[in-house]
């Protein structure tokens, strides 16, 4: 096996094609076909199937060795870092695994003060649900995430524990309320918002014995906010995640007793195994987030 069939094998499975993986790697369709041919024989087993309908199959094998593959590029990578290190040269590509909330107000910061420092550094951002960073991190299709627990099967860095609030209307019936109990909010109209809250705000509803309504579910802050503005349902989020967006003028934010809160943590498969790069990404996060 070479580095260049197993990044080849890799690129394959990512973009399920043999055109777009040659295109990326400036190969000839003809050559990537013999390569893939050339590992398969190698090895004895098939990888890949082409099948019509659905494009690029892994096979059993194929799935289980993609994980090792690509555990061997960053084995690579992770050379080159030591190598460039050793010249006074930080370089490297970081791939990042966040919700978006966690993007918006994280990322920023953290590239700017990486930038400045160590410009030969890349990043690649993927965003997605909880569940979709946790399968690419524990198949090492990126190389640390944004999490929230559980997360036992990584290595974590706590990074920030923020409060999470209730956000209704300014004529709701608990809107003069300073404080409001969790257990007054049993079968409210509820808007989840699928960026990281799911967890805390289920958990929190059990542990107060409160009966937790969802009604709707989106995939922004904003959208949950103008949902609230149109009377279709109350929701809780982090002052955060709003902070970033604009609070409709007949929106109110309130404290909630017991006080919910979500823990955000860095999470990679392996911080003794981590790139050069992923350390500092993870020990630069902590330097602007993570309170002593």
């Amino acid at each position: 096996m070479t580095h260049s069939q197993i990044q080849l094998f890799v690129k394959i499975a990512e973009t399920g094609s043999f055109t777009k993986a040659g295109h990326e790697l400036n190969m000839t369709q003809p050559a990537v076909s013999r390569a893939v041919s050339t590992l398969e024989a190698e090895l004895g087993v098939t990888l890949l199937i082409r099948d019509r309908r659905n494009g690029i199959i892994l096979t059993d094998i194929g799935e289980r060795l993609l994980v090792v593959f690509r555990d061997i590029l960053q084995g690579f990578e992770k050379v080159e870092q030591e190598v460039m290190a050793e010249k006074g040269f930080e370089v490297g590509t970081i791939r990042i695994g966040s919700f978006p909330s966690a993007s918006a107000y994280f990322l920023p910061k953290i590239f700017r003060v990486i930038g400045e420092k160590y410009p030969r550094i890349q990043f690649d951002l993927y965003e997605g649900t909880i569940d979709d960073l946790r399968e690419r991190l524990a198949s090492r299709m990126i190389d640390v995430a944004f999490l929230i627990p559980p997360h036992d099967e990584f290595e974590v860095t706590p990074l920030l524990k923020e409060e999470m609030f209730l956000f209704i209307r300014d004529d709701h019936p608990l809107a003069d309320r300073s404080t409001i109990r969790l257990q007054e909010l049993s079968d409210e109209a509820m808007i989840i918002c699928n960026g990281g809250y799911e967890i805390p705000i289920f958990e929190r509803f059990r542990e107060a014995g409160a009966c937790l309504q969802v009604k709707y579910i989106v995939h922004n802050v904003n959208t949950s906010l103008n949902m609230i503005q149109e009377g279709l349902g109350v929701a809780i989020m982090s002052n955060i995640s709003v902070a970033l967006s604009t609070l409709p003028p007949n929106v109110r934010m309130h404290a909630l007793k017991p006080h919910p809160y979500r823990e955000i943590n860095l999470a990679v498969p392996s911080l003794q195994e981590a790139s050069i790069a992923v350390k500092l990404f993870i020990q630069t996060a902590r330097d602007l987030f993570a309170k002593p």
